[in-house]
């Protein structure tokens, strides 16, 4: 079982949060602690791009960003999986510094340290060389970064299915069990 913290950045992509924490929940059998952590920022671009605040009626744990007693800021809390979606090309710089300000950053850095599985699913293109730095940095430090580039090869018909190509690849780099589209299989 896994304990995975969501967190939200202000960077354009809210869908593909609100698809994996509606998927996330769909297989929380496989979970034993979903945690979830947006900054302001996150929560005006979710309004903005899906002209909703249903953030707000997930049933899941939520935490503030400045709350450094949360069980993820903290590698004795044993959390597995930390997955940024969208990661900004800020938070992507501040993590791959080091700097700790706020609880993204810090959770992100306890992830790192303690070995466990970083997924940084940047939204920005194109990228200059610190946002190349960044990420090469964060990938020599154990974690994977998975840009929001969907797949065509299932045939998505629709935005949320273009999205779900790159949801569903961020489920299978957390190790957990979905249904989804698979190459080879007709």
């Amino acid at each position: 079982m896994q304990k995975i913290v969501v967190a939200i950045t202000g960077a354009s992509g809210s869908i593909y949060a609100k698809l994996l924490l509606s998927k996330l929940l769909q297989i929380k059998d496989q979970i034993d602690e979903l945690s979830l952590l947006m900054t302001a920022n996150a929560k005006e671009v979710w309004r903005t791009e899906l002209d909703d605040d249903s953030y707000n009626d997930l049933p899941i744990k939520y935490y503030n960003q400045q709350d450094f007693h949360a069980p993820f800021a903290s590698g004795s809390g044993k959390y597995n999986t930390m997955i940024i979606i969208p990661c900004s090309m800020g938070t992507l710089g501040r993590i791959a510094a080091g700097i700790s300000n706020d609880l993204i950053t810090r959770a992100a850095d306890v992830i790192l340290k303690e070995r466990r599985k970083l997924i940084c699913v940047a939204r920005d293109t194109p990228y200059n060389l610190i946002h190349i730095k960044s990420m090469e940095t964060i990938t020599l430090a154990g974690g994977i970064i998975c840009p929001a580039t969907p797949s065509f090869y299932s045939k998505p018909k629709t935005i949320e299915d273009v999205a779900a190509t790159v949801v569903d690849r961020v489920i299978d780099l957390a190790g957990l069990d979905i249904k989804t589209y698979r190459w080879g299989d007709n």
